[in-house]
């Protein structure tokens, strides 16, 4: 048994009462289940003075810090935190209310550059930059598997498979901006970063064990590093179902709709989708109705919706019937770079073998490495460097994959394979 394991499992047996196990998992194969922190569930930070001595108990404490994050997502507008639990050892576990905290950036100062901890760092983030929380350096338990080889990469599944303790994930989809939170909640929240350190010696021993320390270390400072995303151009394209409209005065209904959803979606605090479905959206975009009562025949529009909304969703239509047709979203908008790989053949016949030999020698080496193959590089990346390929040399194929954000590690295992794909395919 491994010392996290050992520690892990003095845990689950301070938990359960039973007595030192022979082997790393019970005797019927099972994993053990991990049912309360080691310390109890501590009580939810909701104030300065709290606050203030939890910060004073993480400065002082010792090692990396493991950190997670819960949002309300289908539940309120946007992805902000509604709680925030942080372990470190020497200073235990605390559950931090951002509600009633909303300027977590002391946090920063008073952990001194120590490394942080979290499991899908990219998903996490942007709501902990919201609150004032950036690491200086990390360790994503999640992409740590990806790069292992690991099949399932969840919390659960890596803690089970790496530490063999079964965590409760019954409360993942609730919604977070309930208050008071009920204890399940706040146990399960705290069992989150219960073990994330553990976890993370272990997946550290593995990719060095497999030589691909490197590799992760390079893309946690890659992700440390990154700037926030810019806004998303044109959000309303994403509407679900959206293949289905094909005419630019369709278009511009989908448009008006999704936009005065989005309004009063934030004016209520809400998710979108409880304002007004996609699938409503996209029947008014395809039918355009002329009135209420057109509207209120269509699926999504139906009785139990109040007059007041349904004048509201008709005023978009009409504005979007009303538009002159240069002001008319033009279909088809493509994202700067390639078009779509099923029409290479038709537009670049050559630079559609260039990518079929490059996608077979990347899969193929991926499989190699037991990875991802989105991990060993990026398919876009693949896609504009067979498109426009640069000259077939190592030095000009290894800067254009680093001009399109490729780490390091990956340019150098990439390249070969992407010069001579170029090569034959010239």
């Amino acid at each position: 048994m491994t010392d996290a394991q050992e520690t892990a499992a003095d845990t689950a047996l301070r938990t359960t009462g039973g007595g030192p196990p022979d082997d790393d998992v019970p005797a019927n194969g099972l994993p053990i289940p991990l049912l309360e922190p080691r310390e109890g569930i501590p009580p939810v930070v909701a104030s300065a003075d709290a606050l203030t001595e939890v910060i004073s108990a993480f400065a002082a404490g010792r090692g990396p810090v493991a950190v997670d994050a819960e949002r309300a997502s289908g539940y309120r507008y946007g992805q902000r935190a509604y709680l925030v639990q942080l372990r470190r050892e020497g200073a235990g576990t605390a559950l931090i209310d951002p509600v009633g905290c909303p300027d977590l950036s002391a946090f920063g100062e008073a952990l001194g550059g120590a490394e942080w901890i979290l499991h899908a760092a990219t998903q996490d983030l942007p709501c902990l930059r919201d609150i004032g929380m950036l690491p200086t350096s990390l360790f994503d338990t999640e992409l740590a598997g990806r790069l292992a080889g690991f099949p399932r990469v969840g919390l659960g599944a890596m803690v089970e498979s790496v530490l063999g303790f079964a965590l409760e994930k019954g409360h993942s989809a609730v919604d977070w901006s309930t208050r008071p939170l009920p204890e399940p909640w706040l146990r399960y929240a705290a069992l989150d970063v219960e073990l994330l350190v553990d976890l993370r010696d272990e997946l550290e021993k593995e990719l060095d064990r497999q030589g691909k320390l490197e590799w992760a270390l390079q893309e946690f400072d890659a992700i440390a590093s990154a700037p926030p995303a810019p806004p998303r151009k044109d959000p309303w394209r994403r509407t679900s179902g959206m293949h289905k409209v094909r005419r630019r005065r369709q278009m511009a209904v989908v448009r008006e709709l999704w936009t005065a959803r989005d309004r009063a979606a934030q004016r209520r605090d809400v998710s979108p989708g409880k304002v007004l479905s996609d699938a409503a959206i996209v029947e008014a975009a395809l039918a355009v109705p002329v009135n209420v009562a057109a509207l209120t025949a269509l699926p999504g529009f139906g009785h139990r919706m109040g007059r007041r909304q349904l004048e509201q969703w008709q005023a978009a239509v009409d504005r979007a019937r009303a538009l002159p047709e240069s002001e008319l979203p033009q279909p088809g908008t493509q994202l700067a770079g390639p078009p779509p790989p099923r029409a290479w053949a038709d537009k670049d016949p050559a630079a559609a073998a260039r990518l079929a030999a490059a996608r077979t020698a990347v899969s193929a080496l991926a499989e190699t490495l037991h990875l991802p193959q989105e991990n060993l590089i990026t398919p876009d990346t693949v896609r504009r460097v067979c498109w426009e390929p640069p000259t077939a040399g190592t030095t000009t194929v290894a800067a254009a994959l680093t001009g399109y954000g490729a780490r390091p590690w990956q340019v150098e295992l990439v390249t070969p394979l992407l010069v001579k794909a170029l090569t034959a395919s010239s």
